[in-house]
């Protein structure tokens, strides 16, 4: 049995305040945290894995802006949403973050308020990032009308059934159930396997979730 931490969302938190960092602990606990003090750091940690949210405090540990890594950040993550949190940026300054290719999706102003800090956190989580890409890969296939590949009708097929699987197995008790799945989902109980393979290897579930993953699927 694994510990229900292992399939919940991951969260990068980037804020230099204990205090709020204890807040952010409070409040957030029913996801995986991982709290770096600088937009510097918060870049290399990009490197070895990607969260499934970003929040970004503007006011960082030595003296940089949380606002001026945010290009940065999404050039390093781009299907990583983030959650820009200031006390200090006008609203035109508001307005230029969430504006862009590479902008925010949402901001909140200091103090956090914890409830609207939760709703958009589940919001952020749900809504944007990985299901925005889906989103919008079914979208040009609806434009595509009769002219879209099979290879392309799959893989679409196969991040939709990934990103519904995702939000199923977060904070989910024990092993996933395999064979349950790939009846829900029509498919074979290899197909769930690579699922499941495709988003250890992208960071979205942890080994433990499934810690036959490097194995590959038999043949049934």
């Amino acid at each position: 049995m694994i510990e229900t931490a292992a399939t919940m969302a991951s969260i990068l938190i980037i804020e230099d305040d204990p205090k709020q960092l204890k807040l952010y602990a409070k409040a957030l606990r029913s996801y995986r945290l991982t709290c770096v003090t600088t937009g510097s750091a918060a870049l290399l940690t990009l490197t070895a894995t990607k969260p499934d949210l970003i929040i970004l405090d503007n006011i960082l540990d030595a003296g940089e802006r949380g606002v001026e890594f945010l290009s940065r950040l999404k050039d390093a993550a781009a299907h990583v949403p983030v959650i820009l949190i200031s006390g200090t940026l006008k609203i035109r300054e508001q307005l230029a973050a969430l504006q862009g290719p590479r902008a925010a999706h949402f901001i909140l102003e200091k103090p956090v308020d914890l409830d609207e800090l939760d709703r958009t956190v589940e919001i952020a989580l749900t809504e944007c990032g990985f299901g925005e890409m889906v989103a919008a890969l079914q979208s040009l296939e609806r434009t595509e009308k009769t002219g879209v590949s099979d290879p392309d009708r799959r893989f679409t097929e196969r991040l939709a059934r990934q990103y519904e699987m995702l939000k199923r197995l977060r904070g989910a008790d024990g092993r996933p159930n395999i064979s349950g799945l790939a009846r829900d989902f029509n498919v074979a109980r290899k197909t769930i396997i690579r699922d499941l393979q495709d988003m250890i290897r992208r960071g979205q579930l942890p080994e433990e979730a499934y810690p036959e993953w490097k194995l590959e699927p038999a043949e049934e």
